[in-house]
């Protein structure tokens, strides 16, 4: 008879709990599906360093939740990050490793690595096999030169001269394909980027509004906000914007709070 002996657990994934999902389906309990969002970003690297641009859209499902909001985030004074998926999740991952690089900075004294933000983006990603909902396209400019990176929600990550990622990434990339070459002049690049991310805008749904574009080069950054607004609202009523009724106010009654305590106060005396 052979003894058995107990060894320590071995690391790796668990499976354990595929049988007890398979069976809630069978039952009818519905698989939690994937939250759909729009979004086209876009990098690529020039001559002097690198270019990011993004579109301004925000949906919750069929709704745009906000015309305007900011996809491109600060990581460090020469990296920059856009952001496609989850809002909430591309803001809060973008800020917690930015404030990593920031106490690295106080803590060498040297200016941070576009390699260094990579490396803690996509180990906080692959820690949640996906969960966090981040799509990134990286860019900085640094010691070593200009980067460019991409990293998936899953941890994986891509090096290459020009990225699109999000709904309209497709449209955005055909444009890249056609029309990027080594070596562009900031303005070349510039207009390339603007174009590649109107080409999201007008094909894809989930994008849409304005062009934010973010120029990062030695020493050096430009962020234009709202560089370019494709979208704008073509009809006005002449008249302006009226409502036939207004909300009627029946009644008002205001009791001061410090009044009633005095009186309180002087009943309770009196007895």
């Amino acid at each position: 008879m052979t003894k058995s002996v107990d060894l320590p657990p071995k690391g790796g994934f668990s499976f354990d709990l595929c049988r007890r999902n398979d069976m809630l389906e069978k039952k009818g309990l519905k698989a939690p599906t994937y939250l759909k969002t729009g979004t086209t970003i876009v990098g690529l690297v020039f001559q002097d360093g690198i270019i990011l641009g993004a579109d301004t859209r925000a949906t919750e499902g069929p709704i745009v939740a906000d015309k305007n909001c900011e996809k491109i985030h600060y990581m460090a004074p020469n990296i920059y990050c856009c952001g496609a998926g989850t809002a909430a999740d591309t803001e809060a991952v973008t800020d917690m490793v930015s404030s990593q690089l920031q106490l690295h900075r106080y803590h060498t004294g040297r200016e941070s690595r576009v390699v260094t933000a990579l490396t803690l983006l996509k180990r906080h990603l692959f820690n949640y096999q996906g969960h966090v909902s981040a799509a990134l396209v990286l860019g900085g400019v640094d010691i070593t030169g200009p980067h460019l990176h991409t990293i998936y929600p899953h941890g994986s990550t891509d090096t290459l001269p020009f990225a699109t990622m999000g709904s309209g990434s497709l449209a955005a990339m055909s444009v890249f394909e056609s029309k990027y070459k080594e070596s562009l002049s900031r303005d070349e690049g510039v207009k390339l980027v603007v174009e590649s991310i109107c080409a999201g805008i007008f094909n894809d749904l989930g994008s849409g509004s304005n062009v934010d574009v973010c120029v990062i080069t030695k020493g050096h950054k430009e962020y234009l906000r709202n560089h370019l607004t494709p979208n704008p609202r073509t009809f006005v009523n002449p008249k302006g914007f009226t409502f036939s009724k207004k909300t009627e106010v029946l009644l008002t009654k205001i009791t001061p709070l410090k009044e009633k305590v005095e009186v309180i106060e002087g009943d309770a005396m009196e007895e």
